[in-house]
């Protein structure tokens, strides 16, 4: 029977404890999760540089007759010695071509007895497993599960609430709201970011709009979100003044147009579904982008008309044939559509 899987903190507090089990499965790709289970581990255990008690395979490169090997070794003058694997491919459905060949049998051998005195922690970095497999279905059934699975926006709010609450430290509802949307309501962007943002408010204990604006760098994908919001929105200077901004810093206009032509479609994709009835969860499972990028795109719809957003994307999708089949200038075609367009939308 396969045991209900811990949520991260109840994990951290058993680990804390010393409440240990031969097995663990750390399953999912949030990455700020994870190394927060490493952690736990590695400070349970007290180990340092060189300790013989701890072992780290990566799975890809490694055999898994030498984790078996280790786990069955006697402990180092201590009770328990600590292994973690990594990239255990061999759980999903993925082939390696130049990994090696792994003693899958000798496993589910120890799977079923496995030695107390070792504490081995697969890290399998991945969406899912390929649960048709026999090693998965053991593994799962031998195991404590620890859950560390991107968290959905509202559970990543709250964390960073919690999170900055702790610190003390008082965040403006708008520099909050910044700060969601430029780390894509992901948590280990978040917190990454948060790093410097403790730093920054260390004596002052208070952070602005004007702080996460210096302080979190907008990537390209950012820029062009506040470019078509401009353009959408009729303010042909701001949107022009943008794009003078990117292509000096060196961004490829014909870059910057297929960005835009993404967005444009998944307005345009966003629209249709919601005209056919499809909640914001549907969405996002059809058409396979971000949550959080699905409901900035429903806020957006709520000013915009399907009809223009579909004359903007064919004429983006010309203006890229006509310059990269050597048509047109790329710079001034681009120009003279934010100021086409901007006209069109201010007056609508």
């Amino acid at each position: 029977m396969v045991r209900k899987p811990l949520k991260v903190q109840e994990a951290i507090q058993k680990i804390h404890e010393k409440n240990f089990t031969p097995v663990y499965l750390v399953l999912g790709t949030e990455e700020y999760l994870q190394k927060q289970i490493r952690t736990a581990f590695l400070e349970s255990f007290v180990i340092e540089e060189g300790d013989l008690n701890f072992s780290q395979f990566d799975m890809e490169e490694d055999s898994l007759g030498a984790v078996l090997d280790e786990a069955e070794s006697v402990p180092f003058f201590g009770d328990q010695r600590l292994i973690f694997v990594e990239t255990p491919y061999f759980l999903t459905a993925e082939k390696k071509t130049n990994a090696p060949e792994q003693p899958i049998d000798s496993f589910l051998d120890y799977l079923k007895q496995p030695i107390d005195s070792s504490i081995l922690v697969f890290f399998a970095n991945y969406e899912k497993l390929d649960e048709r497999k026999k090693v998965v279905k053991q593994l799962k059934k031998a195991s404590t599960i620890i859950e560390v699975q991107p968290l959905k926006e509202a559970e990543v709010r709250r964390y960073l609430q919690q999170t900055i609450d702790n610190e003390g430290i008082f965040m403006s509802r708008e520099a909050f709201e910044l700060f969601i949307r430029l780390t894509d309501a992901d948590l280990s962007k978040s917190m990454r970011e948060f790093d410097k943002i403790k730093l920054f408010a260390t004596e002052s204990k208070k952070v602005t709009v004007k702080d996460i604006e210096q302080l979190v760098p907008k990537t390209l994908e950012h820029n062009i979100f506040d470019l078509t919001n401009d353009l959408l929105a009729g303010n042909a200077e701001k949107a022009l003044r943008l794009y003078e901004d990117l292509h000096t810093q060196g961004e490829e206009t014909i870059k910057i147009n297929a960005i835009l032509i993404s967005q444009i479609r998944l307005l345009l994709q966003t629209a249709i579904l919601i005209k056919n009835g499809y909640t914001q969860g549907d969405i996002t499972k059809t058409i396979g982008a971000h949550p959080y990028r699905v409901k900035l795109a429903v806020q957006q719809l709520r000013k915009l008309d399907i009809n223009s957003l579909s004359s903007i994307y064919d004429e983006l999708i010309e203006n890229d044939y006509l310059v990269k089949s050597g048509q047109a200038e790329k710079e001034f075609t681009f120009q003279l559509f934010l100021l086409k367009t901007s006209a069109k939308q201010k007056r609508a």
